[in-house]
C-alpha cells in the first residue's frame, strides 16, 4: 500500500492496535469463511453517514446532478480504543460479543492485497476527524473544489468526518471504492483473508460470566483454531484490596 492510501495516518500510527467488536457467529464466519466484509454507508445508522456524496452537487451549468460514485464506496470501522465501557455496550448489548484485534497496517494490506494493480484507486484507511455541524457543512462545501475532476481517494475522504458527538469511539475506517460500478450493486464487499495473520488476539465480553468464558473460549477454539491469545476483559474485574492509611 502506498503512503496515499493512508488518510490521515502518519508512519508511526501505521503498526498500532485496532479494535472492533463483533458478535460470536461473525467471528466464527470470518474463519470459516476466511473473508473480511465492508458494508456500503447506507447501512449505518447515522444519517449523516456518506451525507457528502449523497448530497447533490452543482455543476458549471448551474444544474444539479447526483454523484453516481456514492453507492460504489464501502466501509468497515475500527477503534484505537482498547478499553470502553461504552463501546461495550453500544457492540455488544447482550453480552454475546468478543473484541478482535489487528493493526491499522495489517487491514490496511490485507484489502490492498485483495485489490491488486487498482489498490491505488481503491483501497484506504482512514482516521475520523470530529468536526462540529458548521464546519462539518463547510467540509462538504469544500470537498471537490480543489480539481474540477475528483477523484477516489476524495471520495473516500467524505466518509472520514462524523459530528463530535461519535468522538468516544476513535474511528478508524478501512473503505472500499469500487472503480467498476456493476461490481457495486451488492451491499457488501467481501474479499479474501488469512484470519490468522489479520488478527493477533480476541477478547470476551468483560460482563460474561468466568464459566460462560471459559467455555466460548473453548468453543472459539474449536470452531477457529485460532492460535492467539482470547483473553477476558478486565475491565470490570474486582479491585484489589487495599489497606488505606488512615
Amino acid at each position: 500500500m502506498d503512503d496515499k492510501n493512508y488518510i490521515d495516518i502518519s508512519l508511526t500510527l501505521r503498526s498500532s492496535f485496532v479494535y472492533r467488536i463483533i458478535p460470536v457467529h461473525r467471528l466464527f464466519e470470518l474463519f470459516e469463511k476466511k473473508q473480511n466484509v465492508l458494508v456500503k454507508p447506507k447501512t449505518w445508522e447515522d444519517p449523516f453517514e456518506n451525507f457528502i456524496l449523497q448530497s447533490k452537487v452543482k455543476l458549471s451549468t448551474g444544474q444539479l446532478a447526483t454523484l453516481e460514485v456514492r453507492d460504489q464506496i464501502y466501509g468497515q470501522c475500527w477503534t484505537l480504543h482498547s478499553a470502553s465501557d461504552a463501546m461495550w455496550r453500544i457492540y455488544s448489548p447482550n453480552g454475546n460479543a468478543v473484541r478482535i484485534r489487528s493493526t491499522i497496517q495489517a487491514l490496511a494490506e490485507s484489502l490492498g492485497r485483495a485489490c491488486g494493480s487498482l489498490s491505488y484507486i481503491e483501497a484506504f484507511i482512514g482516521r475520523v476527524k470530529y468536526l462540529p455541524n458548521k464546519r462539518l457543512i463547510q467540509y462538504a462545501n469544500d470537498a471537490f473544489q480543489t480539481t474540477t475532476i475528483p477523484y477516489s481517494r476524495m471520495f473516500a475522504q467524505t466518509l472520514l468526518v462524523k459530528r463530535p458527538a461519535f468522538k468516544h469511539e476513535r474511528e478508524v475506517r478501512l473503505l472500499f471504492f469500487s472503480s467498476d460500478a456493476d461490481r457495486a450493486k451488492d451491499d457488501l464487499y467481501a474479499y479474501e483473508v488469512d484470519p490468522h495473520a489479520l488478527i493477533n488476539q480476541i477478547m470476551v465480553d468483560p460482563r460474561l460470566p468466568l464459566k460462560a468464558t471459559n467455555a466460548l473460549r473453548e468453543e472459539i477454539k474449536a470452531k477457529t483454531a485460532f492460535r492467539g491469545p482470547i483473553k477476558r476483559s478486565l475491565l470490570y474485574a474486582t479491585p484489589p484490596n487495599l489497606t488505606i492509611p488512615f
